[in-house]
């Protein structure tokens, strides 16, 4: 029996959000990261997913389990419906649900924020997932007496489930990124606080710029001149959260002119760096 589903979309309550979304048209999206994790299910549609320096070419049925301050990003490969459901929740909420006995936040937390999980759930696994997603959807907009305490109990069922299912998956699905481009990302993310030019790319890895630029931009849709500024101002928000000073961040994100990083932060994320971190410290 194949479930269907009304599209909602929207805030359930602070700790969690539920999208269930089709898109016809080339959906292109940008690198990006959340501060809670996020379950994507990929349902339809030709799609690549990039988090961090892995490449996943989804299938129905995949599952990823994005931990905070991934970064990612999915990409249309084609015109072709595309169909996901995502959960996107705090840590808060699994330690709400969670009882002494069992810790629905114990399956996922990875060894680091690199480490990248995705599952192919078999036929009958999917069903189930779906099955209690189909459940949950028509509650979150009741008003009916009991809907919150269903929804809550169905929401323990289906991370009771998902734990299970991480606890036991098998061989990781394969990443189909090239080794260059995996170089290429983690020497990026670990040179952030010094100046990266194509002449710095050139020296480390052996390599003509230009045929480095082409097999970036092949490779991940990305341009190096937007990937790398991009990928300053994630560190910064993750730095934003801290005890350090505007000054200090700027600097080991790699901006080397205060104003422009000030200026580029502004444009990114729609608010100042002052402001961010007096939200995130709230």
């Amino acid at each position: 029996m194949e479930l269907m589903f009304s599209g909602f979309s929207g805030q359930i309550r602070e700790d969690l959000l539920f999208q269930h979304q089709t898109t016809n048209y080339s959906l292109d999206g940008a690198f990006h990261r959340h501060e809670g994790y996020e379950l994507y299910l990929f349902l339809q549609g030709n799609v690549n997913c990039y988090v961090e320096q892995q490449c996943f070419h989804m299938e129905r049925g995949d599952l990823l389990v994005i931990r905070p301050g991934q970064y990612h990003r999915p990409v249309m490969l084609d015109q072709s419906n595309y169909e996901r459901i995502t959960l996107n929740f705090q840590e808060t909420l699994l330690q709400k649900l969670s009882t002494r006995q069992t810790d629905l936040a114990s399956s996922f937390r990875g060894p680091s924020k690199d480490n990248v999980c995705l599952i192919r759930l078999s036929a009958q696994q999917l069903q189930h997932y779906l099955s209690l997603i189909s459940k949950i959807e028509p509650l979150l907009t009741s008003d009916e007496f009991g809907a919150d305490l269903l929804v809550q109990s169905y929401l323990t069922r289906l991370f009771v489930f998902i734990n299970q299912v991480l606890r036991t998956a098998g061989k990781p699905t394969s990443n189909i990124m090239p080794k260059l481009i995996r170089d290429l990302l983690r020497y990026i993310d670990t040179h952030l606080s010094e100046s990266i030019t194509l002449e710095t790319l050139e020296r480390e890895f052996y390599l003509n710029g230009t045929y480095i630029s082409r097999q970036f931009k092949k490779h991940t849709g990305l341009t190096l001149r937007n990937y790398i500024p991009e990928r300053r101002i994630s560190y910064a928000c993750t730095l934003l959260t801290s005890d350090l000073s505007i000054t200090e961040v700027c600097l080991r994100c790699g901006f080397s002119d205060y104003a422009n990083f000030i200026r580029t932060f502004t444009k990114t994320m729609g608010i100042s760096p002052g402001k961010y971190a007096k939200q995130q410290k709230q």
